[in-house]
């Protein structure tokens, strides 16, 4: 079987691709059905993007790298795109844009793009022989029970990274690259929830709060969440992009609280209320309780002097905690590193060193904040390859005619 183009891997860079590659394409996934993270993003709402998109908002060795595909097709494509197949959508908070009925949609209008284009979708199919050729690239595929040799001239590499195994998550990516002797980036679990030893935060697992937590230079202020296991909630999962084992991360509980100036003023008008009464107006009780054991929180306000309410608003602005680890790819959102952009070229996402070979979405050591950053990278490096692979094609014309 001959054909232009293989894709594998059916998730959003993978079906973006197709919509946009040109006649000949085949799209593989060993899945059931396509777009199985997309359907689960976003509590099956699908955060597809973010209002916000912008070239700060991402990670990788090479920080520019992601400037040229993410200029070319923006957030305002894409949604250009939802609003073209009438999906209703909304806006929450931060620019996050999600469906208003479900997720599916988003698979829908990409699979009607795909079919549009005259794509090919092969599900249940999973390659167990992939060689390079003179013209391109040779695989062996099976499905249903059968061998298929397919030839094609270019090979998009869309499988994703590590994250979330139970979906069927692997490093195939990561393997091929190797093959064609493209250089990787260390990889690591991203937007992810950091534990902590000897079960520190079970007493206060479920209590959430407003907070900025920092690493090194990083910070996002967002809600931060106990659990059982450590710490989460979108303050966390965001740190720990930046955050590295051994590593320390600074909280702030009151980012937005004057707790000195409070408590100056409190001292004068309410000198007989307990310290701790008073700082449960402005944090949960029960986390007031957990850090009475480490820090002052004794005697009442009159008592305070203004050199320890200072290190009291210090102490609660600035709580440094040492995370044991992270809970790793099986709740990773999204997989740090990956195929090294400098082998890349930033235009077409194809292997500077091995023609026809393309490398899009999660596989690429390009990494999105939370919030509709990584789909945004997926149908902007999608739409990069496809659209470069499309140009390439003699009399291919527009990618519906």
């Amino acid at each position: 079987m001959n054909v232009t183009t293989l894709i594998l891997g059916a998730g959003a860079a993978g079906l973006m691709a197709a919509a946009h590659a040109g006649p000949g394409t085949l799209l593989i996934d060993h899945a059931r059905a396509p777009g199985e993270k997309i359907r689960i993003s976003g509590g099956g709402r699908c955060n597809f993007t973010n209002m916000h998109s912008d070239f700060k908002n991402f990670l990788g060795e090479n920080p520019h790298f992601h400037k040229s595909a993410l200029s070319r097709y923006t957030q305002w494509d894409f949604l250009d795109l939802v609003q073209r197949h009438a999906i209703p959508w909304h806006e929450k908070t931060l620019g996050q844009l999600f469906c208003d009925r479900s997720a599916k949609d988003i698979v829908a209008m990409l699979l009607a793009e795909a079919e549009a284009a005259r794509a090919q979708l092969w599900l249940q199919t999973r390659i167990s022989d992939l060689r390079k050729t003179e013209d391109g690239f040779a695989a062996t595929l099976e499905r249903d029970g059968k061998t298929t040799n397919v030839t094609a001239q270019n090979l998009v590499v869309a499988t994703g990274g590590k994250s979330i195994p139970k979906m069927g998550a692997t490093g195939l990516a990561y393997d091929i690259a190797r093959q064609f002797g493209m250089a990787m980036t260390d990889t690591r679990p991203g937007l992810v929830p950091l534990t902590f030893a000897e079960d520190r935060f079970v007493p206060l697992a479920g209590i959430a709060t407003p907070a900025r937590v920092t690493s090194g230079t990083t910070h996002f202020d967002e809600a931060l969440l106990f659990t059982h296991r450590g710490l989460s909630g979108p303050a966390i999962l965001q740190i720990s992009s930046y955050w590295r084992e051994g590593g320390d991360i600074a909280v702030d509980l009151l980012p937005t609280t004057p707790l000195a100036q409070i408590l100056r003023d409190k001292r004068q008008t309410e000198g007989r209320r307990a310290l701790t009464t008073e700082l449960a107006r402005h944090l949960p009780a029960r986390l007031v309780d957990h850090l009475a054991q480490s820090m002052d929180f004794k005697g009442n306000l009159g008592d305070l002097s203004d050199t320890r309410i200072d290190a009291l608003s210090d102490a609660l602005s600035r709580w440094i905690l040492t995370p044991g680890g992270s809970e790793g790819y099986r709740t990773a959102e999204v997989t740090l590193g990956g195929v090294d952009t400098n082998g890349l070229s930033s235009s077409s996402m194809m292997s500077k060193t091995v023609p026809g070979l393309y490398f899009i979405g999660e596989a690429v050591d390009v990494t999105g904040w939370l919030g509709g950053y990584n789909f945004q990278w997926a149908w902007s490096s999608g739409h990069a390859a496809g659209t470069a692979i499309r140009t390439a094609i003699p009399n291919a014309g527009d990618r519906r005619s």
